[in-house]
């Protein structure tokens, strides 16, 4: 599939649509500053080597939007990960605010 494809195009719209809605800036600086993005490449490029290139041909723009979730919920709910302690991304989040409380938002 050409990387240029209209839904690609129509995914990075609708990605900095919610960023700006959000309150958030894209991360665009340079390497090895505040902005590096390594983490979030990483991210993608594993969900494009399980979810986008295994399930090709895609029918239709929604089709990806729901694999998209899907894989996401897996990741975050169901994926163990060694660095964190074996444990998804979620209950890791979950136990890290136990741990801190309230000492976050008081900051």
């Amino acid at each position: 599939m050409p990387k240029n494809t209209p839904w690609v195009i129509t995914l990075a719209l609708r990605y900095t649509e919610r960023l700006v809605g959000a309150g958030i800036e894209p991360s665009v600086g340079s390497v090895g500053d505040s902005y590096d993005n390594a983490l979030a490449e990483t991210i993608n490029g594993l969900f494009k080597a399980v979810v986008i290139h295994r399930r090709e041909p895609w029918r239709s723009f929604e089709a990806i939007e729901y694999a998209t979730l899907e894989w996401v919920d897996w990741y975050n709910h169901r994926q163990l990960l060694a660095p964190i302690g074996n444990v998804p991304p979620a209950e890791a989040e979950t136990r890290y605010h136990a741990r801190v409380g309230d000492q976050a938002l008081a900051a």
